[in-house]
Parts: structure tokens; C-alpha cells; sequence
């Protein structure tokens, strides 16, 4: 299945989307958030094949939304493809490099993105998102990991990175947090609509290519990210988890950063794409 939000920031219509038409899910839930996902989608599907599930009319005109509430946690996977760590300056890691985004950066995929004040290092990362099911905790094994993954989404992981690295101290956090720096969706799909684990994935600026990869070269898996995070930290129905990119982002240094006036577009198979425009601080105040 593919969910989706659409609709006015912070009055978005959960929906259905099908290849014949989407559908209003309002009269299941107010929105789609980890509760919906937690329940599973048996009833969407019964409404479905009655024929009992409105059809949402003038969604194609519609603002599309982020296709998942605000998740409770935004966590990250850093460098987990040999190719952009080598573009990095690093040696491809040996354990995981895990870092948070604010949950507040998820935006609707296809918004326009206000360069943060003062940057003049705005990169773009077309990644893979792993929509988290069920309350994860001390999973057993790798193969019960994926039990726990209602779907996926793209995501493209804006990144400033004077403040990012420059002034990190040592964290990532303060180059990833910006308003509006996780674009996501255009929709949610679920996780046995998809082989999410060799996919390709694509970004381009201003109509040039500049990441054309699969998700087959990962160092860690889908799997393993979500089975090691769960020996860490509790994530919750909801929560989003992103698995990295390939390379091709202007940190490489082959690509000048982001600027006023640049279109970025990202997209990975089955799970639609994204188009943003970006636009200067002071010309958005």
C-alpha cells in the first residue's frame, strides 16, 4: 500500500493512494502516525475491497504532505556507502556512525527549502527512510528486524557543512537541524510493496545528475541498522531511520553547494519522487 498526507501545512488528509485513485482515510485516522502504523493496515485493506473508502476528490491538485506524522525520533546512519566516505575524506566504518536530526525538519517533499542564515554550504543526500512499525527493543536477530519496518520513504538529508564538520565539536547535529532539512515522501510504502534493499536511487540539481547508486551497495544493511539501533535505544512506532547516501553531493567537491534559485530533485524507485526549490534566508523573511 502507499500512504500519503495531503493538504495544508498542519491540516493534511491522510489518504490511499492506489493506481486507480486515492482514497480519504479520515474516517480510520486523523493522520498517519505510528498509532495507524502500529495497527497495521487489515482495515484499510477490508474498507478497500468493499468498495466502503471515499475517494479523496482534488488530491491531484492538492499540496503533498510529509507521508507520516511528526515521528518521535529522527536517527541517522552516517557514511554507509564505501563510495561517499571515500568522497568524505574517511575510510568506510567499521562500526556504525549514528547521529539524530530534530523530528522537526520532516517537511512535505516537494516545499520549497530557505537556505539557512549565514550558509553558504547547503548540500543535498537522496536516502533511503525506514519507517519504523512497532516498539523496537533488544530485537533477537537480523531476520526478525524487518517484523519491526512498516515501510519506507525518500528522504533527501540536507546537510550545512561548515557546521557540520568546521564547528561540529565533534557532532553532526548542528549541520543537519535546519528548518525544513528532511524532505520526505511523497509517500509511504509498505514494506512488502517494495525490495527496499536493492533499489535505485537518483538526485539531480538544476536537471544535472549528481547520485545515481542502489541501496544493494550499503555497508550495513536495512536489516542491521535496525536490529544494532535496537540494542541502543527504543524506537517507536512512527519514528523515521535513515540509511545513508551514495555519493555525488557537493562535500565531494566535484559539485558547487546549493544556492538561491537551484531545484534539486531526488527519487528512488517504488517510492516516488521529490522536487524543492531553494530560495535565500532574507528573500523568505
Amino acid at each position: 500500500m502507499k500512504f500519503a498526507q495531503l493538504g495544508p501545512i498542519g491540516a493534511e488528509i491522510p489518504a490511499l493512494v492506489t493506481d486507480s485513485a486515492t482514497y480519504d482515510l479520515r474516517a480510520i485516522t486523523a493522520k498517519i502516525d505510528g498509532a495507524f502504523l502500529e495497527a497495521g493496515t487489515a482495515e484499510v485493506q477490508r474498507l478497500l475491497d468493499a468498495g466502503e473508502l471515499p475517494v479523496l476528490e482534488g488530491a491531484a491538485e492538492m499540496r503533498v504532505g510529509a507521508p507520516i506524522a511528526r515521528p518521535s525520533a529522527l536517527v541517522c546512519v552516517g557514511m554507509n556507502y564505501a563510495a561517499h566516505a571515500a568522497e568524505s575524506g574517511s575510510a568506510p566504518p567499521e562500526n556504525m556512525v549514528i547521529f539524530n536530526k530534530l523530528p522537526n525538519t520532516v517537511v512535505g517533499p516537494n516545499d520549497v527549502v530557505v537556505i539557512p542564515k549565514g550558509s553558504v554550504k547547503t548540500d543535498w543526500e537522496v536516502e533511503l527512510g525506514v519507517v519504523i512499525g512497532k516498539r523496537a527493543s533488544y530485537i533477537e536477530s537480523l531476520e526478525a528486524a524487518e517484523e519491526y519496518i512498516a515501510g519506507y520513504v525518500v528522504v533527501n538529508d540536507l546537510s550545512e557543512r561548515t557546521w557540520q564538520i568546521d564547528l561540529s565539536g565533534g557532532q553532526w547535529g548542528k549541520g543537519k537541524s535546519a528548518p525544513g532539512f528532511s524532505p520526505t515522501g511523497p509517500w509511504l510504502v509498505t514494506r512488502d510493496e517494495i525490495d527496499a534493499q536493492n533499489v535505485r536511487l537518483r538526485s539531480s540539481v538544476n536537471g544535472e545528475t549528481r547520485q545515481d547508486s542502489s541501496t544493494s551497495d550499503m555497508i550495513f544493511s536495512i536489516a542491521h541498522i535496525v536490529h544494532e539501533l535496537s540494542q541502543y535505544m527504543v524506537l517507536e512506532p512512527g519514528d523515521l531511520v535513515l540509511t545513508g547516501t551514495p555519493e555525488g553531493v557537493a562535500l565531494s567537491g566535484r559539485f558547487p553547494y546549493l544556492s538561491a534559485g537551484d531545484v534539486v530533485e531526488v527519487s528512488i524507485d517504488g517510492l516516488g519522487g521529490q522536487r524543492q526549490e531553494y530560495v535565500a534566508y532574507e528573500a523568505a523573511n
